[in-house]
């Protein structure tokens, strides 16, 4: 009995000094803030939640979106035994130990098994693979959760044993819904303009507005040591953010740079310099950026302007010479010219088209006048006859057959 309530006592005080993310983790599924278009009533993975008939799943979506919470909203839902691993530092040995648990359950007892996997794309190729026969044959059901595109970071047998579910960034109302009850569990009230930071600074991630709340909260209290209710303002909000890093995972780098490249082609100067300032934030190499540049001026601007790849190629070698932070101002320079160049895709269409013939048509013969006539004996075998130099036309035009004939 003494060991019963010694332990009840550690686990009070483990949860009242968690953070709060922690403490705000929902307790059924109806308290979840966001993902309707999973968790509503009747939508899909709710549906296989409440049921227990959840198979093999992959939640793939951002960070703070609500992945960790639904697979501990399952463990505490189904009858199967729930296992969880860490992709950080669960080895094959673990994985095929949990397997091998997962089969004497199932023989002796019955009963199925859910093996959890946060941040599965750390799982290498060989934990995956230990994986696979196990979720192939049914005797577990993977969840896997991840912020990586699991098109690239999960083995294709085991994702295509899988359901997928993406989940998306939270809206401004679900965040601002969630400060709010964390400003209820640490008795502080926020201001409308810190509220309003917060809600935009954490970009749909509840877990950093939850974090950033609790350490504003935090500032709020040691200002204030005496107030009932310490108020949160914009200053405690701006100095619980000023560390923050802009979020920038694999995913964000393909994306990003999508969007930069198509804002360029765009003509949207002031797009594709935002999405600039988002490479640059996140820490992505300056000289990636230069070498999309080079490659768009050509790309998208071409014969439209050919200055674009001169001021592209110049930025690039800016980049190397004067280094970050001034180099910005090099990549600012090139994005805006490029994105306010006008656009021909010609050189690109046509160096793809090229391409495209000669892998279907085979390569051409050069056509004998074409062919080199710089050497003794080229006479006698037709080359360079009948060959017409621009230089010695007219018109220097010098018409004749510059293709192979097919």
């Amino acid at each position: 009995m003494a060991g019963d309530l010694f332990s009840a006592a550690v686990e009070e005080q483990l949860r009242s000094r968690a953070p709060l993310a922690a403490r705000m983790r929902p307790r059924s599924l109806d308290d979840v803030v966001g993902q309707e278009h999973l968790l509503a009533t009747g939508a899909a993975l709710r549906v296989l939640i409440e049921s227990d008939r959840l198979g093999s799943t992959i939640l793939w979506g951002p960070p703070g979106v609500g992945k960790t919470t639904i697979a501990e909203l399952v463990a505490v839902s189904t009858q199967r035994h729930f296992e969880r691993l860490s992709a950080l530092t669960a080895g094959v040995k673990d994985v095929r130990s949990a397997v091998d648990a997962a089969h004497d359950r199932l023989g002796a007892h019955g009963r199925g098994t859910i093996i959890f996997v946060d941040e599965i794309h750390r799982f290498s190729t060989a934990q995956q693979d230990a994986l696979l026969p196990a979720v192939e044959t049914g005797v577990v059901a993977l969840i896997g959760a991840t912020t990586e595109n699991p098109y690239f970071s999960v083995n294709s047998p085991l994702r295509s044993r899988s359901t997928l579910f993406r989940l998306e960034p939270l809206d401004d109302a679900a965040i601002a819904d969630l400060v709010q009850r964390a400003a209820g569990i640490e008795s502080v009230q926020v201001a409308a303009d810190a509220c309003g930071v917060l809600v935009r600074r954490a970009a749909g991630d509840a877990r950093a507005a939850i974090t950033a709340l609790e350490v504003s909260a935090a500032l709020a209290r040691h200002g204030a040591p005496h107030a009932a209710v310490p108020n949160i303002d914009l200053r405690h909000v701006e100095a619980a953010l000023s560390a923050s890093a802009a979020r920038y995972g694999r995913d964000d780098h393909y994306d990003v740079t999508s969007a930069f490249i198509k804002s360029i082609r765009g003509s949207d100067a002031d797009a594709a310099t935002y999405w600039l300032a988002r490479m640059l934030e996140a820490g992505e190499d300056p000289r990636f950026i230069a070498r999309r540049l080079v490659i768009a001026a050509s790309e998208d601007i071409g014969v439209a302007d050919s200055m674009a790849l001169v001021v592209a190629v110049a930025a690039a070698h800016a980049v190397e010479f004067v280094g970050l932070p001034e180099a910005q101002l090099n990549l600012s320079h090139a994005v805006r010219y490029l994105a306010g160049a006008p656009k021909n895709d010609a050189a690109a269409r046509a160096i793809w088209g090229a391409r495209e013939t000669v892998r279907r048509d085979g390569p051409g013969e050069v056509p004998p006048h074409l062919r080199d006539a710089h050497y003794a004996g080229a006479d006698a075998l037709g080359h360079g006859v009948g060959y017409v130099s621009p230089h010695d036309d007219p018109q220097q035009a010098a018409r004749q057959q510059y293709l192979p004939r097919r």
